[in-house]
């Protein structure tokens, strides 16, 4: 049985975009000292890619990316930063890996890639969402305004009574 507080707190929605759970070829190469990264893509969205690291990166470092989508024959270039390490630590991981977002992706490579990921089914989460406590706070103190104001009681009343 779940608990109440499981029902009602939010959770945070870090993500923009949706990644996708998809295998893709690809060659990420560092700037500094042209290595070689990673070769293979496990996730992928229009704004980025999560790499099976090969190679040792750090925090915000520029690569560059290419990668070519099954059963596509075009490969798709891009400039990208290191915003993201997997050390490989927890039970669900695969291994150590990279999230990369792409700094430069043509316009209409973006395109085709979002309307080549829009039948891909999102990846499994492998952890629980984060509880988002402020946007939860938020959302108890506006339904207490509401109720409040339905029930004719003034903000300032309702601040005296806390």
């Amino acid at each position: 049985m779940s608990h109440p507080r499981d029902t009602f707190i939010r959770t945070a929605a870090d993500r923009g975009t949706v990644r996708r759970a998809v295998a893709v070829k690809c060659h990420v190469v560092a700037d500094t000292g042209f290595r070689l990264l990673g070769t293979r893509a496990v996730d992928l969205s229009p704004e980025g890619m999560l790499v099976r690291a090969q190679g040792v990166s750090n925090l915000g470092e520029s690569v560059h990316v290419s990668f070519q989508l099954p059963r596509r024959r075009r490969w798709i270039e891009a400039r990208a930063t290191v915003v993201r390490k997997v050390h490989g630590r927890r039970r669900e991981d695969w291994g150590r890996a990279i999230a990369l977002r792409f700094a430069h992706l043509d316009p209409l490579d973006r395109a085709a890639l979002r309307l080549y990921l829009r039948p891909i089914p999102p990846p499994v989460p492998a952890r629980a969402l984060r509880p988002d406590y402020a946007s939860t706070i938020r959302a108890i103190t506006l339904a207490a305004r509401l109720a409040a104001y339905w029930d004719g009681v003034s903000p300032e009343a309702l601040l005296q009574t806390a």
